[in-house]
């Protein structure tokens, strides 16, 4: 049995380019044909700007929020990790101050 699948040109390009296309074969009710649609998938735009860039981590500024990183190792111990992340946040929170006096003057 032999059937024939109708393929948009763009999607045989891409896959003659070796790209791998993701999409939906079904059979077209009106035709009777079997024809495969490919997802137009969008990528995902990230709008975050990277206001200060920490020893062990980071805070960036998306439209609604900031969004501060810190990773620090165990074997530190309890107390010195509890001081290198207040440093850390010190350094994020002058940061910001900073930039906020900036976008000011």
């Amino acid at each position: 049995m032999r059937k024939y699948v109708e393929i948009p040109l763009e999607v045989m390009e891409r896959l003659v380019e070796g790209k791998c296309v993701e999409g939906s074969l079904r059979r077209d009710e009106w035709t009777g044909k079997v024809t495969f649609r490919a997802y137009q998938r969008q990528p995902r735009d990230r709008h975050e700007r990277v206001v200060c860039q920490l020893e062990n981590g980071w805070l960036k500024e998306s439209p609604q929020r900031y969004k501060f990183y810190n990773s620090v190792r165990k074997d530190l111990g309890r107390r010195m990790v509890d001081v290198v992340m207040h440093r850390e946040l010190n350094t994020a929170m002058q940061a910001l101050e900073i930039e906020e006096i900036l976008d000011n003057v």
